[in-house]
Parts: structure tokens; sequence; C-alpha cells
């Protein structure tokens, strides 16, 4: 990418920045708190489906793209999903880059730079330097802008995995992108096996343990998984505001 695309699409990420306000006083239907519904990428394959509950529910989420193979043989920031992403954007979600390639840092090489290596056989590994990290986490944002320039799109950034190292998160900043994670109990669960975690038992677990200010973390459609959790997500929306709780997109400096 060249250096001046690569500066456009930082300051674009930039101006997801919100400006400093008063606490205003909770609603009376969030007296439980707040949760931060994080999505990421994932393979697609109940994104429509969950697209529709957060639109019934008005819940506004902070989605994770990468630019991943999804369940149609394609990928997820293909010309497929160019009106996917429009909806999603004009619905008022907020976005963040989840990496172009969902590759896993695995591992720091000298004081500047990260081995970046995928888990799909035969694709091997690289190793990232600054400009070339910039670069890996800049591409995601610049094909959203291509269908919906007006995206909300927040200076954050998420690690495929959640799986980070010093070099990666400092050269990330230099970047001007935070990382961020999902709380402890914020993990859905919708990676797991679905014989040893069937959706009932993700469902209930997700009503007991979710306390305020937790971010969720869940994705369009996982592969591997047999039950898809997209058909007990309204479940899991509904019950947590029955007990209280608002949904937010995440604040610009992360939490």
């Amino acid at each position: 990418m060249a250096m001046a695309s690569r500066r456009a699409v930082l300051g674009a990420m930039a101006s997801g920045f919100a400006s400093p306000a008063l606490a205003a006083p909770a609603l009376p239907q969030c007296r439980a708190g707040t949760l931060y519904l994080t999505i990421d990428t994932g393979w697609g394959r109940e994104a429509e489906m969950i697209a529709a509950v957060l639109r019934r529910r008005e819940v506004k989420a902070t989605l994770f793209l990468a630019d991943e193979p999804d369940f149609r043989g394609g990928t997820t920031l293909g010309p497929a999903w160019a009106g996917f992403w429009r909806e999603r954007a004009a619905e008022g979600h907020a976005f963040g880059s989840h990496t172009t390639r969902h590759w896993y840092f695995t591992g720091d090489v000298g004081a500047d730079k990260v081995r970046y290596a995928s888990r799909r056989r035969g694709e091997g590994s690289e190793v990232l330097d600054g400009p070339a990290l910039c670069a890996e986490l800049a591409r995601p944002i610049a094909l959203l802008r291509q269908v919906a320039p007006e995206a909300q799109v927040l200076p954050l950034w998420r690690a495929p995995g959640g799986r980070t190292t010093p070099n990666a998160l400092r050269l990330a900043a230099a970047c001007g992108l935070r990382h961020q994670g999902w709380s402890a109990n914020g993990f859905l669960g919708d990676e797991l096996d679905s014989a040893a975690h069937p959706n009932q038992a993700l469902l209930a677990q997700a009503l007991r343990r979710t306390r305020d200010g937790e971010v969720l973390l869940m994705h369009w459609g996982v592969r591997s998984r047999r039950e898809p959790f997209g058909l007990v997500f309204e479940d899991v929306v509904s019950g947590l505001q029955a007990r209280g709780f608002c949904f937010a997109t995440l604040p610009a400096s992360g939490t």
C-alpha cells in the first residue's frame, strides 16, 4: 500500500474518536449496566440471522473486520459482502480492524518486528516490520470505506485469537491503533465444540455470569461448530436485556 494511501486510511480510522462528554443518567432499562457486544468476521454462515436480531432488538455492536474465507467460497470483505457491510454501517454499528488475512502473531523478532503466521497448511509465515503491520491492519478498513465511506471506524484493532506480542502492540500503537480484547466473562463460546458446549448451556452461562461493562465476543458464524450459535443469539440478547442491560458500541479509547 502506498504511503499516501496508508496515511489516508489511518486518518479515517482516527476520525472515529469520540468527543469527551459528561456522563448521562442511566436509563431505566439500563439498570444493570452497559455491555459492549463485539463481532469478529468468522465464517459468516449466520450473518443475516444475527444482523436481523440486532435490528429487532435495537442493539449496536462493534464489528472487527478481516478478509478471511467465508462459507460461500469467497472472502468476508469480498464483493459479495459489500451490501451486508453497507447495511451495518447505515445501522450505526462501529468498526475496527481484525487484520487483513487473519493470521496469528506468534512471536517477536528482534526489537522491531513480529512473526505473523497462517494456521492454514501451505501459507507459511512472514516477518512484519512497522509499515508492513500498519498495512495489514489498514487494508480491512480501506475495503470497508470503498463500500461504506460513512462507516464509523474506531482506532481499535483485535488480533486473531486475541494473541498479541509486545512488538505487535507497540507497532500497532505507532499506527494509531489500540488493541481491544474481550472480558473473561464476555467469551460467548461460539467457537467451542457444540457437543461439549451446546447452545442451551452457552445461553445459561451468558445469562448467569455477564456483569456490567463486559466486552462480549462472538462471530458471524464459526465453521467448526455443528450447532450454529446464531440459533440462540436472540435468546442471549433478549435475556440480557430482560436483566436490565443495555448495549453500546465501544468507546474510541477502548475498554
